[in-house]
């Protein structure tokens, strides 16, 4: 069957299609990303595209309302390509980025950390000079290498690959016998990375990189100083097949090639970030000569190539937990082809490298402090312990404060609301914009703002129902809380003076999403607490890792039950700990062989198999809990709004 012609409206692409192509498959070859939350399983409704022009086949889908399937509207995860050549048209709503690089440049000095290593990284570079041979000194030349390296740099066990054997003899003639080598002496056994004739000149460059769920974050880094030259992060295209690690499984066991075709996304995420780099920064890419990874197990898996299917599946067992090292080349990168890449060690299924990485950076390996350290993400990771013991847990928390299963979710970019106050007396409502711009949605701590104004005032009562009447008597003659398409909600701002020109709100379904995601948080950490026999209140300090849990606000987290009731100076923000024990264990030894230690050492408490989990769950469904002793600065806070509303 010949290919058809498919054309994407207003983007203006067009691209050449096999008949029976998944439309969003044709639209990633014509360069749109477009979003597909439930990893294409139909369900979510978020990839709606138009078709204006010829027929698809498969469109029929109980999602869509009959006046969406009369007016051409399509799931772009489900329709495939007919015979007839299409013009499709893609809300800019449902595309996402295709790169939306944010970088940090030239900040030239190593990111800060609670504890200290030394400047030690795995990969260095060598210049010798070596006698040439002579008739009285006729040994092999791979010999008279080492011999070098031994004396004059106390480097033992030195092994070269045959390819660069091959290489050794012209090399070292080339510029009478001096050359510079480039050496990995991670394990035991020195491997090189390249050499070269003469003295090298030119950086020594590494890579400190966190691949999340959501985006992947990047640094370079002088391996010779350890400063970092750049900072860059983009959103990880895995994102297009799926918002959450699970819809990502699902994708790679149902498709043929999945697994490949997720593993290409994050690589191919990491190569344009790279490329931004060498073309700003004045390097070739292959000078990048070692890089370090960090990501949950599940990300770690993908992007390894491992098979992630049985980490869904009861006993949830990983492949493994320790990785081995590989090479830029096997895993697709940028970089110098033998550059070796390492990935941190996870210690579950649902607890990976990032937590690890959380673990050095928060110097938890050293703390006398009873320490709740805590990464809010999709999945909501929990350490608990001091320097002599440490237990971890997961919850699953779902991609609520990310942007997902919220009309209008978004992550933290400019457009975002990250703020919210309410009126007591007339409940409108100020907003704070990221960037100054038109309101485009509501990130993480915009919702957790929103939540705990709204609950505050009144707007919502504490199991987040919303009080049309009460809102709109007081909002008269523009009521902002009505009942909508999916039922009660509230308007943070109107049509007029937001981007897409649609009305910004939280409904009641966006509310209980995020009711539920932070009651499987709170019941994680209250159950983990219970089953070491310590009360929370005992906990003397409160790590907060995550790029989004640094935009967290304590007192209104505290408000929705989101965190323990914990006085505020106990609390502190680490922001991206991820990214940063990555560094870690790029620029120092000490910092990667502590993470292999931290990740044998660390006892995995599974809360499904704590039949007491449900419980807790249940009753932390409430704002900000059903038992309300446990959050006594709350109780106090609502029942001296509930007197300022009387007397208003």
């Amino acid at each position: 069957m010949p290919p058809v012609e498919v054309s994407f409206l207003p983007q203006g692409q067009k691209v050449m299609a096999g008949q029976g192509s998944l439309l969003v498959e044709v639209a990633a070859k014509a360069g749109l990303l477009i979003d597909t939350p439930c990893g294409g399983q139909g369900r979510c409704g978020r990839c709606l595209v138009k078709v204006e022009q010829g027929e698809v086949q498969g469109s029929q889908n109980p999602h869509l309302s009959p006046q969406q399937v009369e007016e051409g509207w399509v799931l772009a995860c489900q329709a495939k390509v007919g015979s007839s050549p299409l013009v499709i048209t893609v809300p800019p709503s449902y595309e996402r980025e295709r790169l939306a690089v944010e970088g940090t440049t030239a900040s030239k000095v190593a990111l800060p950390s609670r504890c200290s290593f030394p400047l030690l990284p795995a990969v260095r570079r060598v210049f010798i000079e070596l006698t040439p041979p002579s008739l009285q000194d006729n040994i092999a030349d791979l010999e008279r290498v080492k011999l070098a390296l031994s004396q004059e740099h106390n480097i033992e066990n030195f092994h070269l690959s045959l390819p660069q054997l091959r290489e050794l003899a012209s090399t070292l003639r080339e510029d009478n016998w001096q050359f510079s080598l480039t050496l990995n002496t991670a394990s035991l056994e020195t491997q090189v990375i390249d050499f070269y004739p003469g003295r090298r000149q030119g950086p020594l460059l590494g890579l400190a990189i966190d691949i999340g769920t959501t985006n992947v974050v990047m640094d370079l880094v002088d391996l010779r100083s350890g400063k970092i030259v750049e900072q860059v992060s983009a959103r990880n295209q895995q994102i297009t097949r799926g918002d959450d690690v699970i819809s990502r499984i699902v994708y790679a066991e149902k498709n043929r090639n999945g697994l490949s075709e997720l593993q290409g996304l994050v690589a191919s995420t990491i190569n344009e970030l790279i490329d931004g780099l060498a073309q700003r920064q004045k390097f070739q890419p292959w000078e990048i000569m070692e890089i370090v990874v960090a990501g949950n197990t599940i990300m770690s898996h993908i992007f390894l190539g491992l098979d992630p299917s049985y980490l869904r599946q009861e006993p949830y067992a990983p492949t493994a937990t320790s990785f081995p090292s590989t090479t830029a080349a096997e895993v697709g990168l940028k970089a110098n082809p033998r550059a070796p890449v390492y990935c941190l060690p996870s210690i579950a299924a649902y607890v990976g490298g990032d937590i690890v990485a959380g673990a050095i950076t928060g110097c938890l390996f050293q703390t006398k402090k009873l320490t709740l350290f805590l990464d809010i993400g999709t999945n909501g990771e929990i350490v608990l312990g001091t320097a002599d013991w440490l237990t971890t847990c997961a919850c699953s928390a779902g991609p609520a404060f990310e942007g997902a299963g919220v009309r209008w979710g978004m992550r933290a970019v400019p457009g975002a609301i990250e703020e919210v106050r309410v009126s007591s007396k007339t409940l409108e409502p100020t907003v704070r914009v990221i960037g100054n711009v038109p309101p485009q949605g509501i990130c993480g701590s915009g919702m957790i703002s929103a939540l705990a104004e709204m609950l505050i005032t009144g707007i919502i009562d504490r199991s987040g129902k919303i009080d049309v009447e009460f809102v709109a008597e007081k909002t008269q003659p523009r009521p902002r809380a009505r009942i909508g398409e999916h039922g009660p909600e509230y308007v943070f701002a109107w049509a007029e003076t937001t981007a897409s020109g649609q009305d910004i709100v939280l409904t009641g379904v966006d509310i209980n999403n995020l009711i539920r995601t932070k009651a499987a948080i709170y019941a994680g950490i209250a159950v983990m607490a219970r089953s070491l026999g310590l009360p929370l209140d005992q906990v003397e300090e409160v790590l907060i890792g995550g790029a989004f849990g640094q935009h967290i606000n304590v007192e209104e987290a505290i408000h929705i039950g989101l965190l323990p009731d914990l006085p505020w100076e106990r609390y502190n923000f680490l922001g991206n700990t991820s990214l940063a024990g990555a560094y870690h264990a790029l620029v120092s030894k000490s910092a990667r062989v502590l993470a292999e230690e931290i990740a044998r050492k660390m006892t995995y408490f599974e809360l499904i198999a704590d039949n007491t989990f449900m419980n807790e769950f249940s009753a932390a469904l409430f704002l900000p809990h059903t038992d309300m002793t446990l959050f006594p600065s709350v109780q106090a806070a609502l029942e001296g709004a509930a007197t300022l509303r009387r007397r208003l």
